[in-house]
């Protein structure tokens, strides 16, 4: 196995910035504000003379018994749990703290490597930015800039020459499906990443706005790999005032991007709303496979049940192609089935058309019904071929296929889309007409 490095700390000194170093991306959202981290976040370690995994947690606060602050602590608690070493961060420039002696004492108790990395050394001598922290009991220290890269590069040779590089090809990641849970704030989307996972991976707390980050976990269920990702909950545009809830929602909006899946949560317990639409409509626009769970279900009685089905029916008429499902998150009710339409999604959106297929399916709904006319021009479709997966993208030639009305295409989409069993997934069509080399001659 890969070393895991743990980076731990008080907020805001640094951790993030210095995981984006290390994975070379902008995963975690960075800024001048403390406690902006809260879950536990994982990535794969890029800089450095070897593989490893590298884990972002939460500031810690020795102090904290209850609300957001202890969970935040239990998830902290949990990756260190898991680490082979640790990197203990702290303000070179605000100097020791009595925070930091709590953590210090508390990190002795683990039992792992601790190498304390002095973060924010950039211009200053480095003697006298490590001497304020030798009563930590952890050494000198490595003084580093995590923004600016100074002193990463010698950190990572210390920490990583203390484990045996693995042969290659040992540890690969198989990743699988990456599957973005999105919706409303307060959903219960973190319920249902816990409740598949059998952990309290991700904070589950009663409170909208709960998660901040998208957050990548990779699993195994069932003998197959998924990276699942947790998002922030996207509230309407004129109800995101702060800059962090407004970079929140960018991280979402990229994760649904990035995903071959997504499971869209409605809460049983209130009405359809137009956000809910939107959100599965970028979703859509995405080219995503969907899977849509209605959690809660468990707390909501039977009139409200078929009141429910009826405004799905109406305000979400476009996902008719989706696999919709009724859960529990909390009670862990209908997760199997959940999952199970999550694969057949994954296989519908990546499968393959053959072009022989495609064309005969192509002539029989043409014969079936022709395109309607355009003036005393009729579009003639010749054969069909696939240009692209997730979503499938079917590609027809033919003369004059630019007059295709919309509604003709829907009737093409349902086509291949009942050919080829392709439920859970959109599909796209695309005309490329063929130009006549004769014409205004």
């Amino acid at each position: 196995m890969n070393p895991t490095l743990v980076l731990v700390g008080r907020p805001n000194v640094g951790k993030s910035t210095l995981f984006n170093r290390l994975t070379r991306t902008r995963d975690a959202l960075v800024a001048d504000m403390p406690g902006l981290t809260r879950d536990r976040h994982y990535g794969i370690g890029r800089l450095g003379p070897r593989p490893y995994f590298v884990v972002d947690t939460g500031g810690l606060e020795p102090a904290a018994k209850v609300g957001i602050l202890a969970h935040m602590a239990r998830q902290a608690d949990q990756a260190i749990a898991e680490a082979d070493a640790l990197l203990f961060l702290v303000d070179g420039r605000s100097g020791i703290t009595p925070q930091d002696k709590e953590i210090a004492n508390r990190l002795r108790r683990t039992g792992r490597p601790v190498h304390l990395v002095i973060n924010k050394g950039e211009g200053i001598n480095q003697v006298i930015a490590s001497a304020d922290f030798h009563e930590l009991g952890f050494g000198q220290g490595s003084v580093i800039s995590a923004s600016h890269g100074d002193g990463v590069g010698d950190l990572l040779d210390e920490v990583l020459g203390a484990f045996p590089l693995e042969a290659e090809g040992e540890g690969a990641d198989e990743q699988g499906p990456r599957v973005a849970i999105i919706g409303r704030p307060n959903v219960g989307k973190s319920t249902l990443i816990n409740a598949l996972l059998g952990e309290d991976r991700v904070i589950a707390f009663d409170m909208p706005g709960t998660t901040r980050d998208a957050i990548s976990i990779p699993f195994e269920r069932d003998g197959k790999h998924y990276t699942m990702i947790d998002t922030a909950g996207l509230r309407r545009r004129g109800k995101v005032f702060e800059a962090i809830e407004k970079f929140s929602v960018i991280k979402t909006l990229q994760a649904i991007e990035q995903a071959n899946v997504v499971i869209l949560v409605l809460d049983a317990s209130q009405d359809i709303s137009e956000q809910d639409a939107h959100i599965a409509g970028f979703a859509l626009e995405n080219g995503r496979a969907m899977v849509v769970a209605i959690n809660k279900w468990d707390a909501v009685d039977d009139y409200r049940r078929d009141m429910l089905k009826m405004d799905l029916g109406r305000k979400l008429n476009f996902l008719s192609w989706a696999r919709f499902h009724y859960i529990s998150a909390k009670a862990g009710q209908g997760i199997s089935a959940l999952m199970t339409s999550v694969d057949g999604a994954y296989s519908a959106a990546m499968t393959n058309l053959p072009t022989p297929k495609l064309t005969r399916v192509l002539g029989a709904a043409v014969l079936k019904q022709a395109p309607p006319r355009h003036a005393s021009i009729r579009p003639k479709m010749r054969y069909a071929h696939q240009g692209g997966t997730n979503p499938p993208v079917v590609v027809i030639h033919g003369n004059a296929l630019e007059y295709i009305p919309s509604s003709y295409q829907r009737y093409l989409e349902h086509a291949f889309v009942e050919a080829f069993k392709l439920q859970g997934t959109p599909l796209r069509i695309q005309f490329k007409s063929t130009r006549n080399p004769f014409s205004g001659n």
